[in-house]
């Protein structure tokens, strides 16, 4: 989001990435000073546990009880935060390689939509908005799209590319 945010122009809101490949929420609470709290943000969007996600022993009531903390915890440090939960990724199993297949039958679009309502359901409990930019990513049978994955479960740039309108509009909200 960094370099799409330099391409706008000079006038375009800054932009910090504190995203860090293969976090859990666990790893968010330990350093949230460093990643939102030290910053003191306007606004912060979040996208935490799709890796807690691929752990089959983390229920969905888990994963939401560590995002409530996190929320706690940066709302109590940042007086007047607005905060933006995001929707997980789509997943494509059928463009997963060997190696990842494992993982994706653990981290399945049915739970990803679950973990969805359940974050959506949480950030209307707090007050707070949830968007969903997954539309632009997602094939007619729900899954990411083949042409965006690199093998079934990350996203290429060309991805990221297609859900930037989207993100761009909730940055300029």
């Amino acid at each position: 989001a960094e370099a799409f945010a330099r391409e706008e122009g000079p006038d375009f809101p800054t932009l910090y990435n504190r995203g860090v490949g293969g976090w859990r929420t666990e790893e968010m609470l330990a350093c949230l000073n460093e990643m939102v709290i030290d910053l003191q943000p306007r606004r912060v969007f979040i996208n935490i546990g799709t890796n807690d996600l691929s752990d089959a022993a983390v229920t969905i009531d888990a994963l939401i009880g560590r995002y409530d903390d996190i929320l706690d915890r940066i709302e109590a440090a940042v007086p007047g935060v607005e905060i933006i939960l995001m929707a997980y990724y789509p997943i494509n199993c059928d463009a997963a390689d060997e190696g990842m297949k494992a993982c994706l039958r653990i981290r399945t679009n049915e739970r990803i939509r679950e973990a969805n309502r359940a974050v959506e359901a949480l950030a209307h409990r707090r007050g707070h908005r949830f968007i969903n930019v997954n539309a632009p990513l997602t094939d007619d049978q729900g899954r990411l799209k083949t042409e965006y994955t690199i093998e079934g479960m990350h996203i290429r740039e060309e991805g990221y590319r297609a859900i930037w309108p989207l993100v761009k509009e909730e940055i300029l909200r």
